[in-house]
C-alpha cells in the first residue's frame, strides 16, 4: 500500500508540473481574415476555376447539343440523354487531362524551382497535389456515371426503335408524330448510298447492343478499372494492403488505352446537310406522305458522326508522364552506393547513401526501390540527411512486408547476419522531389512541429540551418527556429534523440544556443517506474529519458497557448509553420495558423504541410 500511495504521488505530481490540455477553439472573426487569406484562399481559387471550367464545358455543350439544328433529328431519337451523355463527356475529356499532371513528380519539382520568384502562397498549392488528384478523380467517376446513364438510355432507345411500328409508341411521351419520325429515322441508311442516324443497324436486346457498339464494350472496362482503382485506393487498402493499390492503380495505364478509342465509332451522328433539308421543318410533316413533296424536305438527310477529340485532350499529360516513366528508368541505371546500415531501436532503419550527380535541398524525398525484393514496387521516404552533407540518408519504420523485407536483404534484421558491402543487394533511387520544407529559408521564424515518424523532414531541416549558420554561406533571413517533436511512446526517442544530442552540443559549441528551441512532448507510454525516475532527477541538468538539456513535457501541447506567444514575441514577421504527422493534429495546426494571424500585430501564420 505504502508503494501504490508512493506511485501515486510521483504520478499527481507530474500531472500537476507538466500535463496541459489541448483545447483549441474554432471561433474565426474579422482578425482571422489574414489567415485565411494566406492559407486557404489560394487553394479555394484553385477549386473554384476549377469547378467554373468544368461547369462551363457542361453548359456550352450542353447548348451546342440542346440548340443546334445538326442535332435535331438525334435529338427526336434520343431525347435530353444526348446532351447529359455529351456534356458528361466534355467534362471527362478535361479532367481525363488534368488528373495525370499532378503525380508528375519532376514537372512539380520543375514548376516550384521555376516559380521561386512567385510568393509562398502559390508556391504551396503544388504541395496539394494529392488532394487534387483526388478531387479529378472523385470528379471522373461522378460524371462516368452520368456519362453511363445518358448513354445506357440512348443504346435503349436506340434498340426498341427498330421494333416500333408507325402506329405504336415506344413510350408514353411520344405522340403519333414523333413515332412516325422516330421510325423513319431509324430507317434511314438501309437504302444505296444512304446514310444513318442509328449506329445499332438491327433489332437486337439493349444488353446485346451495348457489346456490338465500340463505345459501349470500352466503356464498361473503363468503369470496372475505375471501379477497382477508387475501392482499392481507401485508407484502409493503403495502409495495411500497400502492394494491393499499387498494383491496381495501375489500371489507369488500361482506363486511357481504352479511352483513345472510346469515341473512334462516331456512334453520336448529327446532320451535315441542314441547308437542304431543314429538320425543324420537316418535322412537322408526315415523312412518309410529305418529304418527297416538299422542296424543303425532298432531299433526304445526311448523317455523319462527329470526329475523335479525346486524344487532342489527354495526348499532352500522356506524353509528360512516359517522359516521367523514363526518367525514372534512367534513373533506376543509375548505381547507387550504400555507406552504411544502421539498425535503431523501435524498428528504424537507417541507410546512408551517395550517388553520382544527386543534389537536394531541405527536406526534400526519393523513391526507393529494391530489385530483389520487387521490380515495381517504389516508396517514398523523406531525406534526413543536409545538403552540406556529402552524403544522403533516409530514416525507414519498419512496419510493413516490404520494409521487413529490406530490413533483412540489407542485413539488419534482428535474426541476419551482418552483411559485407558486397553482398548488400542493390538499390534504386529516383528523385529527389520538392517539398515545402524547400520554403523554411523565406520566412524570418520557422515552427516546425512533427509527430512520431514524421519527424524525419526536420532532420534534414535542423541540420541545414545549424550549418548555414556556422559555415556563414550567405545572408539568411531565417533567425529563429521553434521545433516541436509530439512522440506516442519513449521508444520514438531512442533513434532520433541522438542526432538532437549531437546538434545541442554542436549548438553550444559554436554559440548559437538560441537559434533553434526544441520542445519534446510525451502524450503517453511512461512506465510507474520512470515516472519516479523522472520526479526523483527534476533538477537534474539533462533530461533522464531523452538526456537531452531541454526537458521533456509530459502530454499533449497547449497550441494555442504557444502560437500567442510566438505572435507577441514576433511581431511584424511572417512565420513559417511546417508539419508532418497525423491529419488529426494537421486540423489543428491549420486553425491555429488562421486564428493567430493578426493584423493588428502584422504577423502572420504561413501553414506547410508534407505531402507525398
Amino acid at each position: 500500500m505504502q508503494l501504490f500511495y508512493n506511485n501515486s504521488k510521483i504520478v499527481s505530481g507530474l500531472c500537476s508540473r507538466y500535463f496541459t490540455v489541448n483545447k483549441p477553439k474554432a471561433e474565426f472573426g474579422l482578425r482571422q481574415m489574414r489567415g485565411l487569406l494566406v492559407n486557404d484562399v489560394p487553394k479555394y481559387f484553385v477549386i473554384l476555376v476549377w469547378l467554373l471550367i468544368n461547369g462551363l464545358l457542361f453548359g456550352v455543350t450542353w447548348q451546342k447539343y440542346n440548340r443546334e439544328k445538326t442535332y435535331f433529328y438525334t435529338r427526336a431519337v434520343l431525347g435530353n440523354t444526348l446532351t447529359i451523355s455529351r456534356s458528361a463527356a466534355a467534362c471527362l475529356n478535361f479532367n481525363c487531362m488534368l488528373i495525370l499532371l499532378p503525380v508528375c513528380r519532376n514537372l512539380l519539382s520543375f514548376v516550384r524551382g521555376w516559380a521561386v520568384c512567385c510568393p509562398g502562397r502559390a508556391r504551396r498549392i503544388l504541395d496539394k497535389n494529392v488532394t487534387f488528384h483526388r478531387l479529378c478523380a472523385y470528379m471522373i467517376v461522378g460524371l462516368s456515371l452520368l456519362h453511363f446513364y445518358g448513354h445506357s438510355y440512348n443504346v435503349h432507345r436506340f434498340s426498341m426503335s427498330h421494333n416500333t411500328k408507325v402506329d405504336d409508341a415506344i413510350d408514353e411521351t411520344d405522340t403519333k408524330q414523333s413515332t412516325k419520325l422516330l421510325v423513319k429515322l431509324v430507317s434511314i441508311g438501309n437504302g444505296d448510298g444512304e446514310t444513318y442516324l442509328d449506329p445499332i443497324r438491327q433489332p437486337t436486346y439493349p444488353i446485346k447492343s451495348v457489346f456490338l457498339l465500340t463505345g459501349g464494350w470500352t466503356g464498361l472496362i473503363m468503369i470496372a478499372c475505375l471501379f477497382f482503382m477508387v475501392t482499392s485506393s481507401t485508407e484502409f487498402i493503403r495502409r495495411s494492403y500497400f502492394e494491393v493499390f499499387w498494383y491496381v492503380h495501375h489500371l489507369f495505364i488500361v482506363f486511357f488505352g481504352f479511352l483513345i478509342f472510346h469515341s473512334i465509332g462516331k456512334q453520336v451522328r448529327g446532320q451535315t446537310n441542314v441547308d437542304k433539308h431543314d429538320p425543324e421543318y420537316c418535322s412537322k410533316i408526315d415523312p412518309y406522305t410529305g418529304w418527297e413533296n416538299d422542296r424543303k424536305c425532298s432531299t433526304p438527310p445526311v448523317f455523319e458522326g462527329g470526329m475523335p477529340i479525346t486524344w487532342v485532350w489527354i495526348m499532352a499529360p500522356i506524353f509528360i508522364y512516359i517522359c516521367e516513366r523514363i526518367l525514372r528508368f534512367v534513373r533506376y541505371l543509375q548505381p547507387v552506393k550504400i555507406l552504411k546500415v544502421v539498425k535503431h531501436p523501435s524498428k528504424v532503419l537507417e541507410i546512408q547513401m551517395r550517388k553520382t550527380d544527386f543534389h537536394a535541398e531541405v527536406g526534400q524525398y526519393i523513391f526507393i526501390q529494391c530489385p530483389k525484393l520487387s521490380r515495381l514496387e517504389w516508396h517514398p521516404f523523406t531525406l534526413t540527411s543536409a545538403p552540406e552533407e556529402d552524403y544522403f540518408s533516409v530514416h525507414i519504420r519498419i512496419v510493413g512486408d516490404w520494409t521487413s523485407g529490406l530490413s533483412e536483404v540489407l542485413g539488419a534484421d534482428e535474426y541476419a547476419e551482418v552483411q559485407p558491402s558486397w553482398k548488400i543487394p542493390r538499390v534504386a533511387v529516383d528523385g529527389p522531389f520538392g517539398t515545402a520544407s524547400e520554403d523554411v529559408f523565406d520566412y524570418d521564424v520557422a515552427l516546425c512541429v512533427g509527430a512520431g515518424i514524421g519527424v524525419t523532414p526536420f532532420a534534414s531541416l535542423l541540420k541545414s540551418v545549424f550549418y548555414k549558420t556556422v559555415n556563414e554561406s550567405g545572408p539568411m533571413r531565417l533567425r529563429k527556429v521553434y521545433f516541436f517533436w509530439v512522440c506516442p511512446d519513449t521508444h520514438a526517442f531512442e533513434w532520433f534523440g541522438d542526432m538532437l544530442m549531437h546538434l545541442e552540443n554542436q549548438l553550444a559549441e559554436s554559440g548559437c544556443r538560441d537559434l533553434i528551441e526544441y520542445n519534446i512532448y510525451l502524450t503517453r507510454g511512461w512506465t510507474a517506474g520512470q515516472a519516479k525516475a523522472i520526479f526523483v532527477h527534476e533538477e537534474d541538468q539533462r533530461d533522464v529519458i531523452t538526456g537531452l538539456e531541454q526537458k521533456t513535457n509530459f502530454g499533449r501541447p497547449n497550441w494555442d497557448d504557444i502560437f500567442s506567444r510566438i505572435a507577441d514575441m514576433h511581431t511584424e514577421r511572417e512565420v513559417g509553420v511546417f508539419f508532418c504527422g497525423a491529419a488529426s493534429l494537421s486540423k489543428i495546426l491549420h486553425k491555429m495558423c488562421n486564428k493567430h494571424s493578426s493584423a493588428s500585430k502584422r504577423v502572420s501564420f504561413h501553414y506547410n504541410k508534407e505531402n507525398f
